[in-house]
């Protein structure tokens, strides 16, 4: 590890399940083997010279799942799970703003949606609210949900061989979720599919 003239190394937090870039804090020793200890992710902090845990005072905490050194050796990637919005103006990513100063309330990268409608349906799951189509799904068990993936898969192919594109995202978009669905509804997490994904990925 090689830590600046002020002892101090920058840590870039990135979600662990979607993969957007969530905030960039700064470490010394004492707080990187305090965020490997408890596994919440604490940081130094440069005004305050003293040891901060994210999420202390608000209860936005992150979960340490990884953490991963640059080819340099002065740089960290921590891997984490966040407990609500982590920047301070209420917005999930601190790196919420166009160099203009203007919001930008896109989430980057795209593919992070597939992990925050998978984070949403677990939380129908646990709180199946009333009148929410998800919670009628989940009533309905594995027969329902798995009809209605019969019929989106279906819906893909007719999609296809009309050619049409947008017919073919709308459907593929409602197969994805309706799958959420089934995996949330089994216990299975998306981050087990990545987990099952990766181990049959073979480099070319």
């Amino acid at each position: 590890m090689k830590y600046d003239e002020n002892g101090l190394v920058p840590a870039i937090v990135q979600h662990a399940n979607t993969g957007e870039v969530l905030m960039l804090g700064y470490m010394n020793a004492a707080a990187l083997a305090a965020t490997v200890a408890t596994q919440r992710v604490t940081f130094y902090s440069r005004s305050r010279q003293q040891l901060w845990i994210k999420g202390e005072t608000s209860g936005n905490t992150l979960t340490l799942q990884q953490i991963r050194l640059d080819c340099d050796g002065d740089a960290l990637l921590v891997l984490a799970i966040p407990a609500g919005p982590i920047c301070h103006t209420g917005s999930p990513t601190c790196f919420a703003w166009n160099i203009d100063g203007t919001q930008n309330t896109e989430r980057v990268p795209a593919v992070t949606m597939i992990g925050r409608l998978s984070e949403l349906v677990v939380s129908r799951k646990t709180l199946m609210p009333e009148g929410s189509y998800t919670t009628k799904l989940f009533t309905g068990g594995v027969d329902r949900i798995g009809k209605k993936i019969g019929e989106e898969a279906a819906e893909m192919i007719i999609a296809a061989k009309n050619n049409s594109t947008p017919e073919l995202m709308w459907e593929t978009a409602d197969f994805f979720y309706h799958a959420l669905v089934l995996l949330a509804n089994q216990g299975v997490t998306l981050d087990m599919i990545m987990t099952e994904l990766a181990g049959r990925h073979k480099e070319a």
